[in-house]
């Protein structure tokens, strides 16, 4: 027994030791005046930044964002420009849906994006109400319609680990699943100018509802498992125009805030009791425009941390 016991501690030391060194950062992109990209510690303390292009025609910028597995970051500063910048700030790869396959003329806004692992790039184009999949050299090698609110304000989209897409509209606000046939096959009517839906580890879907200043898990039979709604329970946080959502490893759930002023975070943390662990306040960084951001976990901050040493 005492053995045993020498091992549990030994045990309990090195996970500890282990969790310790774990390290997250935060990958923004911010716009409404701040027009920047910026790395973070979870702390708030700026690692890199850079500064993007201004709101374009009344564009509010940055909408979406990803850091890819080379160290890259995939973003956006117009309606219809993709870039791919290193983190010695080059840019390495662009791609503009105002003129290419097919769009030339057209109305056209993008607001979601997502490089794959094959390393084709998914993109969300409104108003001509398709998702497409380009290859490196932009070649076009899959779309399908959006067939609800494609040709008005599509915000995010998020692929599941199933591979179909869960795709915000704001008009009308309804969250939709689509195959990669362009198939529905489910739907969630919110009423509010929606904004992001993820599909959960449990199979339910998180939506943040954008203008509805809410949060909510709801199973596929479209049945309401919690909701918050304006203040977050025993605290003076207050939601907003909720945006991204992210689900941590450990199950955490990670929520944008949105146009919630100087005295709210714009990224909060709840855990499997949807406590508030973890806010991310940084005003005077990124303002009252941090629609897109991005959690790192510790692969990723490590590989960050690693290209900024080089």
């Amino acid at each position: 027994m005492k053995r045993a016991s020498q091992f549990l501690i030994i045990l309990t030391c090195l996970l500890m030791a282990t969790s310790a060194s774990a390290e997250r950062l935060v990958l923004v992109g911010a716009s409404y005046q701040k027009n920047i990209l910026a790395i973070c510690d979870a702390d708030g303390k700026v690692l890199w930044s850079y500064q993007t292009a201004g709101p374009e025609k009344g564009h509010a910028g940055h909408h979406d964002v990803q850091l890819l597995p080379n160290g890259n970051i995939l973003f956006h500063d117009s309606w219809t420009g993709l870039k791919e910048i290193t983190l010695d700030k080059k840019i390495v790869w662009t791609y503009d849906s105002a003129t290419m396959n097919g769009n030339a003329g057209k109305r056209v806004d993008v607001h979601a994006f997502k490089r794959l692992p094959n390393g084709n790039t998914v993109i969300v184009e409104s108003g001509v109400g398709r998702i497409i999949e380009v290859d490196q050299q932009g070649k076009l090698v899959h779309q399908f319609p959006l067939k609800k609110g494609g040709t008005q304000s599509t915000r995010l989209t998020r692929i599941t680990p199933q591979g179909t897409f869960l795709v915000c509209s704001e008009n009308p606000g309804v969250v939709t699943e689509y195959n990669r046939n362009g198939e529905i096959i489910w739907d969630y009517l919110t009423n509010t100018r929606v904004y992001g839906a993820i599909r959960l580890k449990n199979g339910n879907t998180l939506i943040a509802s954008g203008s509805g200043n809410s949060v909510l898990e709801v199973t596929l039979d479209k049945k309401v498992v919690w909701e918050i709604k304006g203040k977050v329970p025993d605290t003076d946080v207050e939601l907003k125009w909720t945006t991204c959502l992210q689900q941590l490893e450990n199950g955490n759930l990670v929520i944008g805030n949105c146009h919630a002023g100087p005295n709210n975070p714009q990224i909060l943390e709840l855990d499997g009791d949807r406590n508030v662990v973890w806010e991310f306040d940084e005003f005077d960084l990124v303002g009252n425009g941090l629609a897109c951001w991005e959690i790192l976990n510790d692969a990723q901050a490590k590989l960050v941390r690693k290209k900024l040493a080089e």
